[in-house]
């Protein structure tokens, strides 16, 4: 029988801390993303920009030429050094590269592949035909393999936010997000056996740790990547809430007390490493997804979002002393959590 899977090719997904050739990022453009704000957003993506392109290529998804030159204006202005972007054109929804952007995986080699997992604007919107175009367009621009993950006889939708790695085989997820069979669906009649096997064939991941429930205002129903984050191959950073009366407070207990029982891929248990939450973020009435968990790792950073609030400090700290290797820098994210995603759910790595 012919192997063909990325596990019988020996592929696995690296973790975000292992070392990249690039990150991707799609420059922002849907009004709709942020309504009435966007106008403070692209520089935000200029400070990030700027510090992950000290020690990786970015690669930034563009709608025109034109909207290239606007891209250009801004990072030249905030002192980046445009050898080190490249810019492919291609017509998006929305800029959420995080969930939209494939699976990069890597064998045994060090030849990088992907995962075309299905995306469908996590079972919510109806305008996402464009962006579920972008990882058959990486594919072919970098002339990369492409797995197309199938389960049941069907593509297996997956999005990057909805699960986090540490490399050695073990991958934490949400029920909220995966099993949920009423709301926001993303494969309907899925099991939690359906999604190991997926993560194992395609991911080459051998132990799936499942928490609960995501954060508060979550539009995406209960992405892991504002909840509960690899840090290294043994610890884990997870959000909690002290106020007894806050929406998040009960559901985050519960969640650290699953992680009390798991076990890792070796069978020792992970180390967990309590974040706070900033206090809750409104606007317009709405409450925001406002996480500190939403951090992101390059090569040289960690980028993580930041709140106008006296938590940053102590987040920044904690993170600080867990990525010894690495400079923690606090990216104001007030405005981007508007469009109601942050760092993490705007960057996507791809491994060295």
């Amino acid at each position: 029988m012919k192997k063909n899977t990325p596990l019988d090719l020996n592929y696995r997904m690296p973790a975000e801390w292992e070392k990249h050739a690039a990150t991707w990022l799609g420059w922002p453009h849907n009004r709709e993303d942020w309504p009435g704000k966007i106008s403070p957003i692209p520089w935000v993506y200029g400070e990030m920009v700027r510090k992950i392109s000290e020690d990786e290529y970015v690669h930034i998804v563009v709608e025109s030429k034109k909207h290239q030159q606007n891209a250009e204006r801004v990072l030249i202005a905030v002192g980046v050094d445009l050898t080190k972007i490249k810019f492919f054109i291609l017509k998006t929804d929305r800029g959420w590269m995080r969930d939209s952007g494939p699976a990069f995986i890597k064998n045994d080699s060090g030849e990088v592949a992907l995962a075309n997992f299905k995306f469908n604007a996590w079972a919510k919107y109806s305008n996402y035909k464009k962006d579920e175009k972008l990882p058959s367009f990486i594919s072919e621009k970098l002339k990369l393999k492409k797995f197309i993950p199938l389960q049941n006889g069907r593509q297996v939708c997956l999005e990057g936010g909805s699960i986090d790695i540490n490399g050695m085989g073990t991958l934490i997820t949400t029920e909220e997000c995966l099993m949920d069979p009423k709301i926001q669906v993303r494969n309907p009649g899925f099991t939690k056996k359906d999604y190991e096997e997926v993560f194992k064939k395609y991911l080459g991941i051998s132990n799936v740790l499942w928490l609960g429930k995501g954060i508060a205002g979550d539009d995406t129903h209960g992405h892991v990547d504002d909840l509960c984050r690899f840090v290294n191959k043994n610890t884990l950073v997870l959000v909690q809430e002290k106020k007894t009366n806050d929406a998040n407070y009960q559901l985050l207990r519960e969640n650290r007390e699953r992680l009390h029982d798991m076990r890792l891929e070796n069978n020792s248990k992970p180390q967990i490493v309590e974040l706070p939450l900033p206090g809750p973020v409104i606007f317009k009435g709405e409450r925001l997804p406002a996480s500190y968990a939403n951090f992101y790792i390059s090569n040289k950073y960690v980028l993580a979002p930041t709140f106008n609030d006296p938590n940053d400090r102590i987040a920044l700290g904690i993170l600080d002393e867990l990525f010894t290797d690495r400079t923690v820098i606090g990216i104001h994210a007030v405005d981007l959590v508007w469009g109601l995603g942050t760092i993490h759910c705007l960057t996507h790595e791809q491994p060295a």
